[in-house]
């Protein structure tokens, strides 16, 4: 069955992206990366998080934005970025939340995405939190994602 990716723009933590890898193999989902990371592919953090998984993670590397963007227009994806400046929860039922088209966007760590790549998205949508909360760790949130896409989607 097809179901959306997960795409991780410039990610500065290697253990946050170790981890994501790890989820993505264990969930079934393709992880994209668009560069550069913050951090080289080799780091130690990065495999202790992912482990063995990172081999088996369906993982596609992206040098840039328009490397990316290039792709994502070839095979008519939608890109639906996740971000804490979005009044769209997720888990609304009244609009068209994911699809199986779909590339869900997070943004790097310290930073979220520059307004080229808020202009590019086709739909903005959040994970609701208590008033007065920055933001939930990238790992996590990519968790969060990942349950909600096999839940509609399927392992």
């Amino acid at each position: 069955m097809t179901k959306p990716l997960i795409a991780l723009y410039q990610p500065d933590i290697p253990g946050n992206t170790g981890s994501i890898l790890r989820l993505g193999a264990c969930m079934g989902i393709g992880i994209h990366i668009i560069g550069p990371a913050g951090f080289d592919m080799t780091d130690r953090a990065l495999k202790r998080a992912g482990m063995d998984y990172i081999e088996m993670a369906a993982l596609t590397r992206h040098d840039g934005w328009e490397e990316f963007e290039a792709w994502r227009q070839a095979g008519a994806r939608r890109l639906v970025l996740m971000t804490t400046q979005s009044a769209t929860p997720y888990v609304d039922d009244t609009v068209q939340t994911l699809t199986a088209q779909d590339v869900v966007l997070f943004g790097r760590e310290s930073a979220g995405v520059p307004p080229k790549v808020h202009e590019a998205a086709d739909a903005r949508l959040t994970i609701p939190m208590i008033n007065g909360r920055r933001s939930l760790n990238l790992a996590m949130s990519v968790a969060i994602i990942a349950g909600e896409i096999n839940r509609r989607f399927g392992l």
